[in-house]
């Protein structure tokens, strides 16, 4: 009974030390010294801010990109114990005692690390030899751009990581396809490819491009497989099924669990909400909630409101109104109503308020109890500092002739009549019955004698106008636009019927007691949209460039210099490596349609197992560098050497492919081997030589000489270096 006690316990396990040695040494460039440069380099003077507010819990919206990559270098911050407290104001800042730098970085230089041992598995994954991928990882060992950006509190590493973890967990999984499906290794790899696909999105938007790519090979694995007589549909309809669940399911629900918890760490108000709607901004701690705290939720006749346009473009603002009117004569010479103006101011300002009045009565007060408005009711919008009502008519707006104009009517006592009546369109109702809500409705205003639409153009008036917003009736408009939404932002109740009291009721703080506690599925969904519409800083930047200049390493970028010393760390790749991986990504083409063109002729030089494995190295390593590179062409936007760096990776991948290829294949002879494999050697021989020349401008750990420097130099790039001293 007890026999197996008479035998040791025995535990064997294969051990590839090439991994261990490649892990180990990527280890050691990516982490050696990474607290140094003790100084804010380059982009981590923004990625610090954004730190800065997960560790105060403050909410912000950057456009670059989801929040996953974000709250993994906040994650670092928050294990090295970041307070939060350091001024991100300027690159090559010192960093304070309470910053903890090799922290913060720690993250990007773990993925750059990791990256290493993660080409070799790929490569061989693909069914090379363990030389090619060893090469690969060699490569990606000692590639200077990829070493600096990964030492760095950056997200282009942690970019690649996933990038490769989602390229090489689709291997993994094809390859356990064909011996055990539905084994809990098939699963495994099956849901890690739909997970890093996400994570890889999440870091950056760029992402998609390599999840597309994964879809379109695992589209095209799954039409083969439906092909396969050998199963049954049953079995067909599970292998589509689970592909379906882990690579487009999961992905969706792991984007979204980012940014729940993004949204549940920054539940404070912050510099950023002023682009976030009302509703938005009202679920943060501090900032609008404090404002609208308990106000009222329904809109009533009499009530005092400030009404937010929803656009927010050029900038949030509110609609407004003053004493000035507008000028008789404008400088093109065409004539106004010399009515008073309306604009859309982006201040709070006590302006801003207007009372909603029942065009039947003459009150300016809530009734006890107060009669709400719904949608389809004709209300006039009274300003409340100066009692004029809203009013557009038949007079061209002063810099939209093809709009009218809308003013507060003053009477002249002249053939222009008053026009002031509107009708309340929400445009998220849920019945034609639905009460106007603070906050929560958004409406538009349809004025009864034109139909035009309250609308904001957001063309800045003149001086006479302030610089303020221009607001016309846009009469010839179809569809929906958010520049012709409207939501109430603050509210009360309006007690005072005189108006000098009035006047003081304007200018006491709102109460109530309401909450207006969004959904985390309309607060996502702004988000979202906020993030893919917010406009970046498109200005021109010394060190941006073109991705034409990225394929030949014809640019660099200067990330830090010493204030006291010649140090310096640039951005810089290993010009044999980036020459050599374009060449390869050429000869792979080219051979491509050699076999292609072949084997339509019925000539097949390579075997059908070599043929499927030489296809697919293509398309996972030349089709990652083509996603990846060739969408920049169209994007209108700042760019920088950083963003080629994905697309690098995989072209590096690819390298040792075609070396491998072209020694086994097009060499027919011994001594051709033995040549080529010479070449091969010397070549990277050098790759290592200007490794190791650039290493100074890599780690930035020693002062160069303005000799050294020249000798450095690539191309006309360099010249700011020699000019510097």
């Amino acid at each position: 009974m007890l026999g197996f006690l008479q035998h040791p316990v025995v535990v064997t396990a294969e051990v590839n030390l090439n991994m261990v040695a490649l892990t180990a040494v990527g280890l050691l460039s990516r982490l050696w010294q990474l607290a140094y440069p003790r100084a804010v380099v380059f982009d981590e003077v923004y990625y610090g801010q954004y730190i800065s507010f997960y560790m105060k819990r403050i909410f912000f919206l950057d456009g670059s990109g989801p929040p996953f990559g974000h709250m993994l270098l906040a994650l670092g911050g928050y294990l090295g114990g970041f307070d939060g407290n350091f001024l991100w104001n300027r690159i090559g800042a010192e960093y304070s005692s309470n910053v903890p730098v090799w922290s913060l970085r720690l993250l990007p230089a773990l993925s750059g690390a990791l990256s290493v041992p993660m080409a070799y598995e790929i490569v061989w994954e693909l069914g090379f030899s363990h030389c090619a991928a060893t090469g690969a990882a060699l490569l990606m060992l000692i590639e200077n751009a990829l070493i600096t950006q990964s030492r760095l509190m950056l997200l282009e590493s942690v970019l690649i990581f996933f990038n490769l973890l989602a390229v090489l967990s689709y291997l993994k999984f094809s390859n356990s396809q064909k011996h055990r499906p539905f084994s809990p290794r098939w699963w495994f790899w099956l849901v890690l490819t739909g997970v890093a696909c996400s994570c890889a999105v999440g870091i950056k938007y760029v992402g998609v491009f390599t999840y597309l790519l994964v879809l379109g090979v695992a589209a095209v694995h799954a039409w083969h497989l439906i092909g396969d007589q050998t199963l049954s549909n049953v079995r067909v309809l599970c292998h589509l099924l689970a592909r379906a669940v882990a690579l487009v399911v999961l992905p969706v629900l792991v984007y979204l669990l980012f940014f729940y918890i993004h949204l549940l760490l920054l539940y404070r108000s912050g510099p950023h909400d002023q682009i976030m709607s009302s509703a938005f901004q009202a679920s943060l701690e501090g900032g609008l909630a404090r404002v609208t705290q308990g106000q009222p939720l329904e809109v009533a006749f009499g009530s005092q409101v400030t009404l937010k346009n929803v656009f927010g473009q050029p900038v949030p603002c509110w609609l407004h109104s003053h004493q000035s009117t507008y000028p008789m004569i404008y400088e093109n010479g065409r004539g106004s109503s010399h009515q008073q103006q309306v604009t859309c101011y982006p201040f709070k300002d006590v302006n801003n308020w207007w009372i909603v009045k029942d065009p039947g009565r003459h009150q300016l007060v809530v009734n006890n109890p107060p009669r709400p408005v719904r949608h389809g009711d004709i209300v006039q919008l009274v300003h409340g500092m100066t009692t004029r009502l809203l009013n557009t008519h038949d007079v061209a707006a002063p810099l939209s002739p093809h709009a009218q104009e809308v003013s507060c009517y003053i009477d002249y006592n002249i053939s222009m009549p008053p026009q002031n009546l509107w009708r309340l369109d929400i445009v998220n109702r849920e019945s034609d019955t639905d009460v106007w809500k603070t906050i929560l409705s958004e409406v538009r205003f349809v004025h009864v004698n034109t139909s035009a639409i309250l609308k904001l153009s957001g063309v800045p008036l003149p001086d006479w106008g302030f610089r303020q917003l221009e607001v016309v009736g846009e009469k010839q408009f179809w569809g929906y636009h958010e520049s012709t939404v409207w939501n109430v932002e603050e509210h009360r109740y309006g007690r005072s019927q005189e108006q000098k009291e009035r006047e003081l009721e304007l200018h006491s703080p709102t109460q109530a007691d309401i909450s207006r506690n969004l959904s985390f599925m309309a607060r996502f969904s702004e988000l979202q949209w906020r993030m893919l519409t917010v406009r970046s800083d498109d200005s021109e930047h010394k060190y941006s460039s073109t991705p034409l200049d990225w394929v030949m390493l014809d640019t660099n970028i200067a990330y830090w210099l010493h204030p006291r010393t010649s140090a310096q760390i640039h951005l810089l790749g290993n010009v044999v490596i980036w020459a050599s991986a374009s060449l390869a990504t050429l000869v792979y083409a080219l051979l491509f349609i050699w076999y292609l063109l072949r084997r339509r002729r019925r000539a097949c030089d390579l075997p059908e197992d070599r043929w499927l494995r030489w296809v697919l190295a293509g398309a996972l390593c030349a089709g990652g560098w083509a996603v990846n590179y060739l969408p920049f062409f169209l994007m209108e936007k700042t760019l920088f050497l950083y963003h080629y760096l994905p697309a690098l990776t995989f072209q590096i991948l690819l390298l040792p492919v075609v070396l491998e290829h072209i020694g086994d294949h097009l060499c027919r002879s011994q001594l051709q081997r033995s040549l080529f494999t010479a070449l091969v050697v010397a070549w990277f021989t050098s790759a290592c030589h200007v490794s190791n020349m650039l290493r100074p401008l890599t780690y930035g750990d020693r002062s160069l000489s303005p000799s050294e420097l020249k000798a450095l130099r690539w191309k006309d790039s360099w010249d700011i270096l020699i000019r510097k001293y």
